[in-house]
C-alpha cells in the first residue's frame, strides 16, 4: 500500500501548469470573496483563545 502511494505522489504527468494556475486562482476568488467572513472567523477564534488563556 505504501508503495503505490509513493507512486501517486510521484506521478504527476496529469498535472499540468494551466491546472495548477486554476486552482490556484479559484483559491484566491474564494479568498476575496469571503475576506469579511474569514476575518470575522479568525478575529472570534483568537478572542475566545485570549479569554481564555486569561483564565488560566
Amino acid at each position: 500500500m505504501l508503495k503505490t502511494w509513493r507512486d501517486f505522489l510521484k506521478e504527476d504527468d496529469g498535472m499540468g501548469t494551466v491546472e495548477v494556475i486554476l486552482i490556484i486562482v479559484v483559491l484566491i476568488s474564494l479568498v476575496i470573496i469571503f475576506k469579511k467572513q474569514l476575518t470575522d472567523l479568525v478575529n472570534s477564534i483568537f478572542e475566545k483563545i485570549v479569554s481564555q488563556a486569561n483564565t488560566i
